[in-house]
């Protein structure tokens, strides 16, 4: 059954309240791995909020007009997966052919989208929670978006923290899980306006 939330609503839900990233903690890896620089960050944040977008609309797609009616919704998984490796695989040759620097930037980041367990949960809690196509599309989007704003406010703070005096047992992935520790308990600052499960 289609839960009765706007699309306004889970589209801010999805930036703020229920940040993929901060408030569940998927796609961490690439998180931390190319947050050091904005300008790569601003790429595969761009990348993952595309993937997102595209992917979160086919698969419902596809589970709603060939596993359900084919009783196949077993192998949800996997066909998920292949839809999101052909995504990214367009993605990452959309991107060499336009940028070539970013593509060299973003490096093996770029294809490993494909195993970004944020893009996996994101169609994952879509079945889960019976959202509609538009529902689905809205929360696709909000979600990428949502992992965007992360990784740039990540990005911006580690820019800043190089010239901080920061002790020496702290320097690098410490200081670094600190930051996001205090950003996702910002980002729960956010949960009394909308909720959505």
């Amino acid at each position: 059954m289609t839960p009765d939330i706007s699309p306004l609503a889970l589209f801010v839900a999805s930036i703020f309240t229920s940040n993929i990233l901060l408030a569940n903690f998927l796609g961490m890896c690439s998180f931390i791995s190319i947050s050091k620089d904005l300008s790569s960050s601003n790429g595969l944040g761009l990348a993952v909020t595309v993937v997102l977008t595209i992917t979160s609309a086919i698969n419902w797609l596809v589970l709603h007009y060939v596993l359900i009616p084919l009783d196949l919704v077993y192998l949800r998984f996997i066909v998920f997966i292949i839809v999101i490796a052909a995504v990214v695989q367009i993605l990452e040759m959309i991107i060499d052919r336009i940028s070539p620097s970013l593509y060299m930037a973003l490096g093996i980041f770029l294809p490993l989208i494909t195993v970004n367990c944020a893009i996996l949960g994101v169609a994952l809690f879509i079945e889960i929670r019976g959202y509609s196509l538009l529902q689905s599309v809205v929360y696709g989007l909000g979600s990428g978006l949502g992992w965007w704003l992360a990784i740039m406010l990540l990005a911006a703070i580690r820019k800043k923290i190089e010239r901080a005096p920061v002790p020496a047992g702290l320097k690098g992935p410490g200081i670094t899980l600190i930051t996001i520790g205090f950003m996702a308990m910002a980002f729960i600052g956010f949960s009394g306006m909308v909720a959505v499960q």
